[in-house]
């Protein structure tokens, strides 16, 4: 735990707080930070549902379509086929070999250096890079059924030029010559907030000056459905209704996004735009007590949200806002608040006083890419001091108790005034297989206006 005695907004930074300087996202209806942030105050969903015709031609089958459980509804990610090989320099066929998770990170990448004004050249020390990215069909689907490129350029190098997990952090840091840790993270849907937990902890231990985190997902095919099953996790109506009483899952999406890291002392001494502050963060793994491999559990998320607040110095009742996993679905969304509520409980009585929501109700499930998603949301969110709506809300859940817990569901645009202090939030991120993530953010300190970038 930190120790300090330091107010708020003071001049002296807290040792061991990491600024996002930067910060990059591609996600479903948004190609920035920006536009993602217009949508999100806007309560615009980005999930589309697509017309026969469009299934059709993007592969699906007809008798698929006619099945009565086919959904057709999806996340779509616009561009993901477009990337400038010239400006990452790569000729046209090693273009063609690269993964589109590959090439998308690779332009987050840059975009978030790009936002936080610092391009490899201007840090002296090392950058490091932690990311991870999802399955990778494109390699089995479009460079696997092309036998001449194959035979060509052969299977091992195929594979090792840019199509395997193993590689997406590694060709970050050889095409913007970064020289700090280059880890490839692997979590399920936790990955890139765990990512983003490694980097503040390397940035800390000084194993590197700058950091660069995040993950990507790009479900190939794009542009189909999904057909619903029983108790399975995609939603049977094409939305996410987190929290609701009406929920029965999720929808998959494809997306992708990055934040630029730095020591906060750091930050504050070059005169960086800071997005927010990440106060303390912890990662952990339910372990075997609960229903089996696959199920969430209330005691490993509860624990992994108490080591987050104790890494951050920072008391249950300071926070405003909870981004939460919320996937929307049944089960899944009450032992997310229970074990919230379990964490909270350890330091306040205090009911309904911090709103919750999820960005999945927005652009879907990312996956991997999923928790720096909501980072970035959440860092949004502070920066515009406003709660964007968790949509498709309605009425709660019956299985969460919420009346008496500390949470309630921000189901509408809203100032962000602070209950206690400065604006602070948690972030949570789930992993299948049981590795949980939370960190706690704040917003940016104030400084005098001559020290201020005009950031939209």
């Amino acid at each position: 735990m930190k120790t300090h005695d330091t107010p708020f907004n003071s001049d002296a930074p807290v040792a061991g707080d990491i600024a996002i300087v930067g910060q990059s996202v591609c996600v479903p209806g948004a190609n920035s930070a920006t536009e993602f942030w217009n949508n999100l105050k806007n309560g615009i969903e980005s999930i589309t549902v697509l017309d026969e015709q469009a299934l059709l031609d993007a592969g699906e089958r007809a008798q698929t379509l006619a099945d009565p459980n086919y959904v057709p509804s999806a996340a779509l990610l616009q561009g993901f086929d477009q990337f400038d090989a010239d400006f990452f320099g790569f000729s046209p066929k090693e273009a063609a070999i690269l993964d589109p998770q590959h090439r998308k990170f690779l332009e987050v990448a840059w975009s978030a250096m790009e936002d936080a004004g610092h391009p490899p050249e201007s840090i002296n020390g090392p950058i490091g890079v932690y990311a991870g990215c999802g399955m990778g069909s494109y390699f089995y689907f479009n460079i696997c059924s092309n036998p001449k490129l194959v035979d060509d350029v052969g299977m091992f190098l195929l594979r090792h030029t840019g199509n395997d997990k193993d590689f997406l952090s590694t060709r970050v840091s050889h095409v913007f010559d970064l020289h700090g840790p280059s880890i490839n993270m692997q979590t399920a849907c936790s990955t890139s907030l765990v990512a983003v937990h490694y980097a503040c902890k390397a940035l800390r231990e000084r194993e590197c000056d700058m950091a660069l985190a995040g993950g990507v997902t790009i479900e190939l095919p794009q542009g189909r459905g999904y057909l619903f099953k029983e108790n399975e996790i995609l939603s049977p109506d094409g939305h996410c209704h987190a929290f609701d009483h009406r929920a029965q899952g999720t929808v998959f999406g494809s997306g992708a996004g990055a934040v630029v890291l730095r020591r906060l002392e750091d930050a504050i001494a070059d005169g960086d735009h800071i997005w927010a502050v990440i106060k303390g963060s912890a990662v952990n793994n339910d372990g075997a007590a609960k229903a089996g491999y696959l199920a969430p559990s209330v005691d490993g998320q509860s624990a992994a949200v108490r080591m987050a607040l104790q890494a951050a110095d920072v008391a249950a009742d300071t926070v405003d806002y909870v981004e939460c996993h919320g996937t929307g679905t049944y089960l899944g969304d009450p032992i997310e608040v229970s074990a919230l509520t379990e964490a909270y409980r350890d330091s306040t009585s205090d009911v309904g006083y911090c709103s919750i929501g999820s960005v999945k109700t927005n652009i879907g499930h990312l996956d991997t890419a999923a928790g720096v998603a909501g980072l970035v949301k959440t860092s949004l969110a502070l920066h515009h001091k406003q709660i964007p709506a968790s949509l498709n809300y309605e009425a709660p859940n019956p299985a969460i108790d919420f009346d008496d817990s500390p949470f309630r569901v921000n189901n509408t645009l809203r100032d962000w005034t602070s209950h206690k202090g400065p604006r602070r939030a948690g972030i949570n991120a789930l992993g299948v297989g049981g590795t949980n993530a939370h960190m706690v953010i704040e917003e940016a300190p104030k400084r005098e206006a001559s020290e201020e970038s005009d950031f939209p």
